[in-house]
């Protein structure tokens, strides 16, 4: 049964609201996680608690259980002198920065207008709600290692990293 500290290979498919598929992992190759360290979005995760292998499951996940609202103050302009120098700016390209809390975020650029660039660092996926078809494939203890790294281990050593 799917609790903490289990890790759990899941086949998945992620839909909007409309009906786009927006991820998924087959049963060949699975998603596999460790349940109870926030590898997945929180409404995913309460509602795989208990399930079995076997298992297959819809689950509604409202934009507050799965990447959240969206921010405001997450959606900013920056002048392009802030960017390294060389760096080829365009719209749909990332990056990290630190924001003076310390905290990592992940902005996208989405419009350039002259030297103003405007970036988002909301999940793409915030503020929307999620539809996931999921199938239990396996689940099995955590080792030690896996445990202590807070994160699945796959044949290769480490896990996939879907949604997170």
């Amino acid at each position: 049964m799917i609790r903490e500290n289990k890790v759990v290979d899941l086949a998945f498919t992620l839909k909007s609201e409309e009906g786009e598929i927006l991820d998924q992992a087959e049963k060949d190759d699975p998603f596999v996680y460790l349940h109870g360290f926030d590898q997945v979005v929180p409404g995913l995760e309460s509602a795989l608690a208990g399930l079995k292998v076997g298992d297959q499951k819809k689950v509604e996940v409202s934009a507050a259980e799965g990447y959240g609202e969206i921010d405001p103050s997450l959606k900013v302009i920056a002048n392009r002198s802030q960017f390294p120098k060389g760096v080829e700016l365009e719209v749909g390209i990332q990056f990290e920065t630190e924001t003076p809390d310390g905290d990592e975020v992940v902005f996208t650029v989405c419009a350039i207008e002259g030297d103003q660039v405007h970036v988002d660092g909301n999940h793409p996926l915030a503020g929307q709600k999620l539809h996931f078809e999921v199938e239990v494939l396996n689940i099995r203890d955590a080792t030690t290692d896996e445990l202590e790294h807070g994160h699945a281990h796959g044949p290769d050593g480490h896990g996939h990293e879907h949604l997170h």
